[in-house]
């Protein structure tokens, strides 16, 4: 096992200090040098991101993702956790294949990978899936998705909520009332009028998220809401929280950067599941981000082949890459902006998902004992967006933009995945 000390590292408190790790643990954090000396003066040191919303694609998609593709991805991002979701083929709906992804996290090595449970067999929307028996499997599965479907039937969304408090479990809703949105491409509003594109309307998402609530309220369960997208959204978790309702949200690091203006040049990078909104709906969302009404920025990052983007934009796929840019668009939002701090920062992106999923050993603040998950950002320097990066696919919606901050090192469980802003194995 590695032993080495980050000399001059700043917490996300403002303190600058050295940080000894050993044996996967930090051992230290002090004046102490331990090991090898590693220079981090100027880097902001940070628990390592856990992104609750990936897709890794395997089984069955391995042109677009594979889980090694995906991990090397999430740790060049500065991820040391990511949960993959269950819309592989065969689906993420029994025990077997929650454990095979886990599996195949594990002999990755970059991050650890918690699968994703599909909260109904084959993501029909028809019968509930093996929940308990996923709860129980090596996979330890506690959050449940159908995440590029909704559930949209009310009863057996009130069964499943019922079904996993029994274990402390949450499910993870994709908000799209699928009769308002059939043959949606874009956010309804003026640019898709102008485009003649089917639009997306903002109250798709907000029944839902209002059903939903109002469901878990009842059954006195847990309801996560991924990837909010619309200020209307925002305000009923807002009212949910304030209610008592065990509720809480996600938001993509895209729909805090992005508008439906995006769209204007019919280029399918920028189709995306829900749609970009407009600028109103970006400030309510980081607004939200920054009160605590959203809990977490997750990626939703979403690979695809060539083929699927490079095409007239009806035909093109839904989906965005997210891995590796979410950090500086979090750093864009809360810091640069000067209207939060890196300690919110920790929260949206390590402590809040981990602590969600109860995922043991993520998301801890950076203290003697604890595991030594630990990203460390340049937050001076800035890159321009050229490519995927280490994804298999190329669907990269922030090409030519200059982002924010770069993450130089990723230590995943005391050893560096991640190191002078390369991958180290």
């Amino acid at each position: 096992m590695s032993k080495f000390t980050l000399v001059g590292a700043t917490l996300a408190d403002g303190t600058v200090a050295n940080i000894s790790v050993a044996d996967s643990r930090i051992t230290a954090i002090g004046n102490q040098v331990e090991g090898e000396a590693i220079e981090a003066n100027g880097l902001v040191a940070l628990p390592g991101f856990v992104d609750f919303h990936t897709h890794l694609r395997e089984p069955g998609f391995e042109q677009s993702e594979t889980v090694l593709t995906g991990s090397r991805a999430a740790a060049l991002g500065g991820y040391t956790a990511v949960h993959a979701m269950a819309n592989t083929h065969p689906v993420a709906d029994t025990a077997g294949v929650v454990e095979q992804v886990k599996a195949l996290g594990d002999e990755a090595g970059y991050v650890q990978v918690q699968p994703i449970g599909a909260v109904t067999v084959g993501l029909e929307g028809k019968q509930l899936a093996e929940l308990g028996a996923m709860a129980q499997s090596k996979a330890k599965v506690t959050v449940f998705s159908d995440d590029g479907k909704c559930v949209s039937d009310p009863l057996l969304m009130r069964r499943a909520l019922a079904y996993v408090k029994s274990f402390g479990g949450v499910i993870a809703q994709h908000a799209q009332e699928p009769r308002l949105t059939e043959n949606s491409q874009m956010h309804e509003g003026k640019v898709s009028t102008e485009l003649g594109l089917a639009g997306w309307p903002a109250v798709a998402e907000e029944s839902i998220i209002a059903r939903d609530v109002l469901l878990a309220e009842a059954v006195g369960s847990r309801i996560h809401i991924c990837h909010l997208s619309t200020a209307g959204s925002v305000e009923i978790v807002r009212w949910a929280k304030a209610r008592g309702i065990q509720v809480t949200a996600e938001v993509t690091p895209h729909h805090l950067l992005l508008t439906d203006e995006s769209a204007r040049g019919y280029d399918p990078v920028f189709k995306v599941n829900p749609p970009l909104r407009t600028a109103a709906d970006v400030l309510a969302l980081r607004e939200a981000l920054i009160d605590g009404t959203i809990d977490i920025v997750a990626t939703d990052h979403a690979p695809h082949p060539a083929e699927a983007k490079d095409c007239e934009w009806s035909a093109a796929a839904f989906g965005m890459l997210g891995l590796e840019t979410a950090a500086s668009i979090a750093q864009e939002v809360l810091i640069d902006s000067g209207l939060s701090d890196w300690q919110r920062f920790t929260e949206v992106m390590s402590t809040n998902p981990a602590k969600i999923s109860g995922l043991e050993g993520q998301g801890e603040s950076l203290a003697v004992g604890s595991v030594a998950n630990i990203a460390l950002i340049d937050p001076q320097s800035s890159r321009k967006i050229t490519d995927g990066g280490a994804s298999k696919s190329d669907n990269q919606p922030y090409r030519g933009l200059t982002l924010p901050g770069t993450v130089i090192h990723t230590i995943y469980r005391g050893e560096f995945t991640v190191r002078d802003s390369k991958l180290a194995k």
